[in-house]
């Protein structure tokens, strides 16, 4: 499958902008797993896709050097209080539903992958970790950027995508790691 058609594809399916790039461009930086620490999310420990359940900065870096390439995708929301978190869930949900629906129609033409997101994992509120339990959705199941450890702004500048986040735009990333 050509980079311009998995792009054409996320343009289509709601996506606000798309780009392919090799995996081993994407730039890690371990200091980003201080935020998941910090836990403003409420999920460090509370889900399976989080720290530290997920892994190390290592161990999830290399998940994604297994594979050589990933579709970035970013959906741009306006937001007019960022401090409203019924709208900031909201929108997060479209973006990760917007990359499920696209991930099951590359799966179907044969592009394997895994889903980096948006956000922590959403499938299952509250996550099964919570009773003990093993993830009830392990092929579905992902982590988020700053599990990862990924320099977003980075990964941003590199594929020409806004990473403003002020005056009520709300860009959101998530990618698709492939071969």
């Amino acid at each position: 499958m050509t980079d311009d058609l998995m792009i054409d594809m996320a343009i289509k399916e709601g996506f606000s902008s798309a780009a392919v790039v090799d995996t081993a461009d994407i730039v890690f930086d371990v200091s980003f797993r201080s935020y998941c620490e910090e836990n403003l999310c409420g999920q460090y420990g509370a889900n399976h896709s989080c720290p530290p359940s997920c892994g190390t900065p290592e161990d999830m870096k290399q998940k994604i050097l297994r594979h050589n390439r990933a579709l970035v995708l970013q959906t741009i929301w306006n937001i007019f209080n960022f401090q409203d978190k019924s709208s900031i869930d909201a929108v997060k949900r479209n973006h990760r539903d917007y990359a499920f629906s696209l991930i099951e129609k590359l799966e179907q033409k044969g592009c394997h992958g895994l889903m980096v997101g948006a956000s922590f994992c959403s499938l299952c509120t509250p996550c099964a970790i919570t009773d003990g339990t093993p993830c009830l959705f392990p092929r579905r199941q992902y982590s988020c950027m700053s599990a990862y450890c990924i320099y977003v702004k980075d990964l941003a500048d590199k594929c020409g995508m806004n990473y403003t986040y002020k005056d009520g735009v709300l860009p959101l990333f998530s990618m698709y790691i492939f071969d």
